[in-house]
């Protein structure tokens, strides 16, 4: 069984994971994705930052999620250790947090060469919306939304 709960991102577990996030996106992309994760972001109203735990209490998977405009927040730092089966828990506790935060919709962007976390978000409703901000022309990056009533 798995738990969720509200973590800090500076907290010794938290960078242990996103350390292993960083190094799986840089083997599969090149790129560690850290330059696109601001810790303070997923800090305050609207936003949060999340660690899944087996009950032996390791720490197995994170996810964050910050504001992004009006009534949509971003997915961010999602992470799952393989063969773990956090990855769908986390999302579905940022889904919630993200209605109970009073967002519509999530979105977030991941490279298209990271086809394990494209079909990953495919299967759990996420569909693709245009690119925004930094994303806008950069044929990398698949940019995935949800509209949050489908999760209710």
């Amino acid at each position: 069984m798995l738990r969720v709960v509200a973590a800090d991102p500076a907290s010794d577990d938290a960078l242990r994971l996103i350390a292993q996030l960083d190094a799986a996106l840089a083997q599969i992309t090149g790129d560690s994705g850290a330059s696109s994760f601001d810790p303070r972001d997923v800090q305050g109203h609207g936003a949060a930052f999340v660690i899944a735990y087996e009950d032996s209490g390791r720490a197995v998977g994170c996810g964050a999620l910050r504001v992004l405009e009006g009534d949509t927040g971003e997915l961010k730092r999602m992470y799952a250790q393989p063969g773990s089966g956090a990855g769908a828990v986390i999302l579905a506790a940022l889904e919630q947090r993200a209605i109970a935060c009073g967002y519509r919709r999530l979105w977030l962007s991941t490279r298209r060469v990271n086809t394990r976390a494209v079909g990953f978000y495919e299967r759990h409703g996420y569909a693709r919306v245009a690119p925004w901000g930094r994303y806008i022309g950069r044929e990398v990056s698949v940019c995935l939304g949800r509209d949050l009533f489908n999760c209710a």
